[in-house]
């Protein structure tokens, strides 16, 4: 063997004995004769070895790298595009871009000119490659422009690779991914700055399908959908991509993919917990029937912005429970009587000693049935009071949805009736028993039930927001409290 041909077999870098002799012959010419074949070999294999080498894993890979080797399967090509170049003499210029992935994570590699029309024509999903080429900052986050990529047929690269997915079959890494769901919740539409001065857009929504349900996150023009779907409905998410954040795999519609509803009816069935069997500390999926629905209140946070929350009292077969819907959540249409499902519902200390329900950005809020007209006014009576609690504790029924909570009517005839006497007790008074959240906390304390506001002359220590009955004399308007509970 020549000199070239020694040198390059003692290579550890992954070149052609082609392309390391056209890149001797480069380095002679570059150095007019300063060296000989044999020495601008072991430059150049001097140069390849201070390059980067095999990483273990996508996850490893970072901008600002020396040129580094991994193997990845396909997991997604886009289509060959053409640009002109600054310099009008020469062709346009071609660049095919292709999402490859591995167990850890899924990146984008770059490939130009020769190599993209090569790549265009021969690449499909499902193909494991070799990879060797220069980590950089992209616009969707790392990229490698690759120098080198040949195929790897005997690597074992663990990642599933199908035409349609559901929510169990998504991992981390994967990219081009359609899925059919039902949209289970929406969110509002954020905008934020970036880097470059430009605005961007983001918004989220949740899918479930048959096998569970994601966090979607859509960005720029798809955000969108957020506005445009309603839950309930089904949609067909493509071209998506599988990120990770706080340890949960989401999906990611970009511009490259699309969310649109079908009319196809795509099953959800989710895994609920009886309400009497949740303990604090708990993160739970519930679902039931709302007893009652307070009115939605607005409060300042300790930096200067504006909270809201609403409270809702859910009753299933087994028990009831207050929870509190946070943020946008408390927007949600809801009203006494509506079969509901709350999901990634976090279980806290409540009020004396009993536990509540807390409904934040990472929840789902999801009206499964409209409010039965004679349910939701026997609800909307109830207040979720004493007398709510009492029917609800001692009801030992195996019935579930609106069903189980027509069951208590009788208890929630009762309180229908003390809140009528409320309003029509006048100056005459009468012993009533009223039901409300607290809107103003003393001198006098004031409820509000949602449909009428009670004034209650009372020494007990209650809070904003704090859901309590008072019991005793009304008169002109203003209820003498014997007792508050």
């Amino acid at each position: 063997m020549g000199a070239i041909e020694d040198v390059h077999a003692d290579l550890d870098a992954d070149v052609s004995l082609d392309e390391f002799r056209e890149a001797v012959e480069e380095k002679v010419e570059q150095m007019g004769g300063l060296a000989d074949e044999e020495t601008a070999a072991m430059l150049i294999a001097h140069e390849l070895d201070e390059e980067g080498g095999e990483v273990e894993s996508v996850a490893d890979v970072e901008p600002g790298m020396e040129d580094v080797k991994f193997v990845a399967k396909v997991v997604g090509v886009d289509d060959l595009r053409t640009f002109e170049r600054d310099d009008d003499e020469r062709e346009d210029g071609r660049v095919l871009n292709v999402e490859v992935a591995d167990e850890t994570d899924s990146i984008r590699i770059t490939f130009w000119d020769e190599q993209a029309d090569a790549g265009s024509e021969e690449l499909d999903v499902g193909d494991t490659l070799r990879v060797a080429g220069r980590p950089k900052d992209g616009y969707n986050g790392v990229e490698v422009n690759v120098n080198d990529a040949e195929p790897a047929p005997d690597a074992d690269v663990d990642v599933p690779v199908r035409d349609t997915y559901r929510v169990e079959d998504l991992s981390l890494g994967l990219s081009d991914v359609n899925l059919r769901g039902k949209v289970l919740d929406t969110d509002a539409i954020r905008t934020f700055d970036r880097d470059d001065g430009s605005e961007g857009k983001v918004a989220n929504l949740k899918l479930g399908d048959s096998t569970g349900r994601i966090r979607v996150t859509l960005w720029d023009e798809r955000t969108a959908a957020a506005e445009d779907l309603d839950p309930g409905v089904s949609v067909e998410v493509v071209d998506g991509y599988v990120r990770e954040r706080d340890g949960d795999l989401e999906l990611h519609v970009g511009n490259r993919g699309a969310i649109e509803e079908i009319d196809e009816d795509v099953e959800y069935v989710p895994e609920t917990a009886d309400i009497a069997d949740l303990e604090i500390g708990d993160e739970v999926d519930i679902s039931g029937v709302v007893r009652s629905a307070d009115p939605k209140r607005t409060f300042d946070r300790d930096d200067g912005s504006e909270g809201q929350v609403r409270n809702v009292r859910v009753q299933d077969g087994t028990g009831d429970i207050r929870v509190a819907l946070w943020g946008e959540k408390a927007d949600a249409e809801i009203a006494p009587g509506d079969e509901i499902q709350l999901a990634d519902l976090e279980i806290q200390d409540g009020w004396e000693d009993d536990i509540e329900g807390s409904a934040g950005w990472q929840s789902t809020v999801t009206v499964l049935g409209e409010a039965d007209a004679s349910v939701a006014g026997a609800g909307a009576s109830t207040g979720g009071g004493a007398s709510d609690d009492a029917d609800a504790s001692g009801s030992g029924s195996d019935s579930t949805g609106l069903d189980a909570f027509a069951e208590d009517g009788d208890g929630a005839a009762a309180s229908a009736d003390a809140s009528a006497s409320a309003e029509d007790a006048g100056s005459d008074g009468e012993h009533v028993e009223f039901t409300g959240t607290v809107v103003q906390a003393g001198d006098p304390i004031i409820l509000d039930d949602g449909e009428e506001t009670v004034s209650v002359e009372s020494s007990a220590e209650v809070t904003l927001g704090q859901e309590v009955t008072a019991r005793g004399e009304l008169a002109d308007g203003t209820l003498d409290a014997e007792d508050v509970f």
